[in-house]
């Protein structure tokens, strides 16, 4: 990274420090795998290398995945002023190794997805090379995105790697079209299904409580019941993702007994949370203060629940070489020793600890302004749409459902903020010839009212600017005046760049992935031959 190009938060000093730790990581790694290659007697000097090479690359893939996925999760937290920076990376980094080494499972697929057959590729020798480009490839692909700041899915890195190299070893006939294809369609899914979840969960929560007069008195009879679905919902998809390699339930019994761990939630806590809002301004900044602890635990667990799963991004590779060089199979599903989960689990809470802030900082606070009921709306939009994707088959990515939903949140507001300022233009037209002090008390009580006054008060404006139009006296506000004002609201409350930058990466990560897969493939072989 360039002086220009880096951000304000890293000075040059901890740039070279972060390059030393990565390095010196990798080596480790290396050296590690050559101990670990030595004690194996059948292994040829080339194998030997291979190995330590790629449990190197292996590495670097999980450093760059909890660089640049793990924001996903805690973005949300740290931008609504849940976590600070610091706790959030500790929590994180805690959680995504335990979730790898605990939950990650004895065996990862080796073909994400069933993306290439592996069958047409007979010699071992040939498959671990497959492997090494599409691991090295989708490594690099994340280095660059989280360089640049966009959150991408690091399955779909992963995916269109593997089918790159693939394509190079073994022709176009190898990739499963129909996966490739869902895929495609997941870009669009995904984040429209986590965006609309999450505006429809942030629009509930103001009509049931912000946009009530008494905010105490609403967030201690809905923000309990608001904990215990996320409860509910956390279980649920606990059960079904993060703790599957571990637990077989189906979804009906994760699905009722995330309801029963919720009642018990929901009984526990609604007399201490009614106590707690009780003690609360009577504003929005009281009711966000109860989600605190929810959002923290919420992170913990979706951080858990990735490095169950996304480790294999990282290790099934690696896991895949291993046994080439080893036994001298083409395994689509192996045995993973402990010291290949284990560096998945370390590379991920490195990548995390060293790279992690400036994506979590994007997801968190460059995209739109959050605060802890927004960060709630997100959390829960994530969540269920894995769930509901996972039980209809949808091949979707939780990056995007996350990002999705950050953008829905932010959407929403500004479609609010454009509604209220309408709404502020039919109250100046309705007190035209008033003094300012009049207009400014009638609207701070316009503010504070409810919905079902809101609309009195809009209805009454708008009879007295019709009858002060009928006697010709004309509106406070022009057309253009009103525009503007409208315009004022509108302002950015969504970054249009960071939207563009983010999904122009979406679209380009498969391609990009793949492309650069089959380079490295071809390069491989050309200095093997």
């Amino acid at each position: 990274m360039t002086k220009k190009s880096r951000p304000r938060f890293v000075t040059k000093n901890q740039e070279v420090f972060q390059l030393g730790a990565a390095v010196l990581f990798l080596l480790l790694v290396g050296v590690y795998a050559s101990l670990t290659g030595a004690s194996t007697a059948s292994l040829t000097s080339s194998a030997m290398w291979l190995l330590i090479v790629a449990a190197a690359v292996g590495a670097y893939m999980a450093m760059n995945i909890g660089a640049n996925d793990v924001a996903n999760n805690m973005g949300p937290s740290v931008g609504s002023g849940a976590m600070t920076m610091g706790w959030a990376i500790v929590v994180a980094a805690v959680f995504e190794a335990l979730g790898a080494i605990v939950a990650g499972g004895d065996v990862v697929g080796t073909i994400k997805g069933g993306i290439i057959d592996a069958n047409a590729i007979a010699d071992p020798a040939l498959f671990a090379w497959v492997m090494f480009a599409a691991l090295l490839a989708g490594a690099l692909w994340l280095n660059l995105a989280t360089a640049l700041g966009a959150p991408v899915s690091t399955t779909h890195s992963i995916i269109g790697a593997v089918m790159g190299a693939g394509i190079a070893a073994g022709g176009w006939g190898l990739v499963n079209w129909d996966t490739i294809g869902a895929i495609v369609i997941s870009w669009v899914i995904s984040p429209l299904m986590g965006g609309a979840l999450a505006a429809a969960a942030l629009y509930i929560i103001k009509r049931s409580v912000t946009y009530r007069s008494d905010k105490t008195e609403a967030a201690s009879r809905v923000v309990p019941i608001l904990i215990s679905l996320m409860v509910w919902a956390y279980t649920t998809y606990m059960l079904l993702k993060g703790l599957s390699q571990l637990v077989k339930v189906g979804f009906l019994v994760a699905l009722v007994a995330g309801a029963a761990v919720s009642l018990v939630v929901w009984w526990l806590i609604r007399k201490p949370i009614a106590r707690m809002a009780m003690r609360q301004d009577n504003s929005k900044d009281g009711v966000n203060r109860l989600f605190t602890w929810p959002l923290i635990c919420s992170a913990a667990l979706l951080s858990f629940a990735h490095g169950a799963n996304d480790v294999a991004n990282a290790i099934g590779p690696l896991a895949a070489i291993y046994e080439a060089v080893k036994a001298g199979a083409v395994a689509t599903k192996a045995g993973t020793p402990l010291w290949i989960m284990v560096l998945g689990a370390l590379g991920l809470s490195v990548g995390l600890a060293l790279y992690g802030a400036r994506l979590i900082r994007t997801v968190g606070k460059e995209i739109t302004e959050l605060d802890n009921m927004r960060a709630y709306s997100i959390a829960m939009s994530a969540t269920l749409t894995v769930i509901v994707a996972s039980q209809m088959g949808m091949p979707v990515s939780t990056t995007h459902i996350s990002i999705g939903a950050v953008f829905g949140v932010g959407f929403l507001r500004e479609l609010l903020k454009v509604n209220y300022a309408k709404m502020e233009a039919v109250v100046f037209a309705g007190h035209q010839g008033t003094d300012r002090a009049e207009v400014e008390a009638y609207l701070h009580r316009f503010e504070a009212a409810e919905v079902k006054e809101k609309k009195r008060m809009l209805a009454d404006m708008k009879r007295r600017t019709k009858a002060r139009e009928a006697a010709e006296e004309g509106a406070v506000f022009a057309k253009k005046e009103q525009k503007a004002l409208k315009k004022a609201y509108k302002k950015e409350i969504v970054k249009r760049s960071a939207v563009m930058r983010i999904v122009a990466a979406w679209i380009v990560t498969v391609p990009a992935t793949a492309v650069l897969a089959a380079v490295l493939f071809y390069i491989v072989r050309a200095v093997l031959n």
